[in-house]
C-alpha cells in the first residue's frame, strides 16, 4: 500500500529494507523480554505445581501483549538503523545530489509510520487485549488461585433514569447483587414514589429482577412482599468490571471501553480514569509516528549510528516517562483525558519536527534561489 502512496522502487527498497530491520529488532527485544518475564516468575511457576504445557501456554497468549509494549521502541531503532546505513554508505548523499529532498523521506516515513500504528491500534485491541486477559487469567486462578468470578465490590450507587440503586455487594462476573435498596424517583425527580428492597437481585435482558422484594409507597403509606419484582433497570453490572480495583482497564478492548464509559457516564459515575485509558490506547498506537519523527530528527543531527541510537533510547524512555506521567494525571482529574493521553506525543513529536523543519526549511529555500 504505501508503495501506491509513493510509487517507485526506492519507495519498495526502503520499505522492504525498514520490515527485515524490524523483524530483526522485534525478534531480539522479544526474546529479551520474555527471558526477564521468565526469570521474574519462574519461582511462582514452580512453586504452584505448574506443567511445562501452563508456563508455555501463559507465554504465548502473552507475546501479542509483549510485540504492542515494545513495537514503538523496535520501530525507532529499526529506522535508525536504516537511516543511519543509508548515511553511512553515502546513499542519502547519493540520493539527494540526484535531486531527491529529504522531505521525501519525511513524507515516505510519515506515511509509513501512520499506517503502521492503526496496524498497531488493531493488533493491540484484537489479539493482545484476549492475550492480556488470558495471561491475567492463568496468573490469578492458576499461580495466585484467586477465582475472577469471585470478586466482589462493595457500597455501589448509581443512577439509572428515575432509578437510583444502593447495592451493599456487587458481583460483576455473575450479575448479581446483595442487599439492594431502589429508589425510585417521579417524572419531576423531587418525590420518591417507592422504596424497593430485597436481599439478592439477578439482573437480566428485562431489568433487574429482586427475590422477595418489600415494597414501600411513602405517598400511599403501603407496604407489600413481592416473590419476584422485575425493575427496568438498564444498567448491566458487568459495566463495574472496569472499575474492579484487581481489574485493570486497560485490558477491554476499545470498543468495550467506549460501550462501558457511556454507560457509567449515564448513571452518574465518575469516568475520568477510563476515559483516559480510552485516549492512551490511541496516543500509545500513534507513538509509532513519534517515533518515526524521532529517528529523522536524528539522522538530521548525526550520522553516528550508536549515538544516535543512545539519545533515541533516552528519548524513547523520556517518551513512556511523558506518557505515564500525562496518563496519571488525566486519571486523577488534573489534566483533561484526551491532553493527559496525548501529552508525550505532542512534547516528543513536537520536539522532532521543529528540528526537521528547521533542516527542511533552508533546503526549500536554496531549491527555491536555484531555480530562480
Amino acid at each position: 500500500m504505501i508503495s501506491k502512496l509513493l510509487p517507485g522502487k526506492l519507495a519498495t527498497y526502503v520499505m522492504k529494507q525498514n520490515l527485515i530491520l524490524m523483524c530483526i529488532c522485534l525478534g531480539v527485544g522479544t526474546g529479551i523480554y520474555l527471558l526477564s518475564d521468565l526469570f521474574d516468575r519462574l519461582d511462582d511457576f514452580i512453586g504452584a505445581g505448574l506443567g511445562f504445557g501452563i508456563i508455555l501456554k501463559y507465554f504465548i497468549v502473552k507475546l501479542p501483549l509483549i510485540i504492542s509494549q515494545i513495537l514503538p521502541a523496535v520501530f525507532l531503532i529499526s529506522l535508525i538503523v536504516q537511516l543511519g546505513v543509508m548515511a553511512r554508505n553515502r546513499e542519502l548523499l547519493a540520493l539527494r545530489t540526484g535531486g531527491l529532498s529529504l522531505g521525501w523521506f519525511v513524507r515516505f516515513f510519515i506515511i509509513y509510520a501512520i499506517l503502521w500504528s492503526f496496524g498497531q491500534l488493531l493488533f493491540s485491541q484484537v489479539i493482545g487485549v484476549y492475550g492480556e486477559q488470558e495471561a491475567f487469567r492463568i496468573w490469578k486462578e492458576d499461580v495466585r488461585k484467586s477465582q475472577l468470578d469471585k470478586r466482589v465490590l462493595h457500597n455501589i450507587w448509581f443512577r439509572d433514569g428515575n432509578f437510583v440503586v444502593d447495592a451493599k455487594e456487587v458481583m460483576p462476573f455473575g450479575n448479581k447483587a446483595k442487599d439492594v435498596t431502589v429508589y425510585e424517583f417521579g417524572e419531576d425527580s423531587r418525590l420518591i414514589k417507592k422504596v424497593t428492597t430485597a436481599k439478592w437481585a439477578q439482573v437480566n435482558k428485562y431489568g433487574w429482577q429482586l427475590e422477595n422484594a418489600v415494597q414501600k409507597s411513602p405517598d400511599r403509606f403501603t407496604t407489600s412482599v413481592q416473590p419476584f419484582v422485575t425493575l427496568p433497570i438498564k444498567l448491566d453490572l458487568s459495566v463495574f468490571k472496569a472499575v474492579d480495583p484487581g481489574a485493570d482497564p486497560a485490558q477491554l478492548p476499545l470498543w468495550q471501553l467506549s460501550r462501558m464509559i457511556n454507560q457509567l457516564e449515564k448513571s452518574g459515575s465518575n469516568v475520568e480514569k477510563l476515559r483516559t485509558s480510552w485516549h492512551s490506547k490511541w496516543s500509545y498506537a500513534f507513538s509509532l509516528l513519534t517515533m518515526a519523527l524521532v529517528s529523522l530528527a536524528l539522522v538530521t543531527w548525526s550520522e553516528n549510528i550508536y549515538a544516535n541510537i543512545g539519545l533515541g533510547l533516552a528519548l524513547t524512555f523520556t517518551y513512556y516517562a511523558c506518557f505515564m506521567i500525562g496518563v496519571s494525571a488525566g486519571q486523577e482529574g488534573v489534566l483533561p483525558p484526551m491532553l493527559a493521553a496525548w501529552s508525550g506525543n505532542i512534547a516528543i513529536g513536537l520536539l522532532a519536527s521543529i528540528r526537521i523543519a528547521w533542516v527542511l526549511v533552508p533546503e526549500s529555500l536554496f531549491g527555491l534561489f536555484k531555480k530562480r
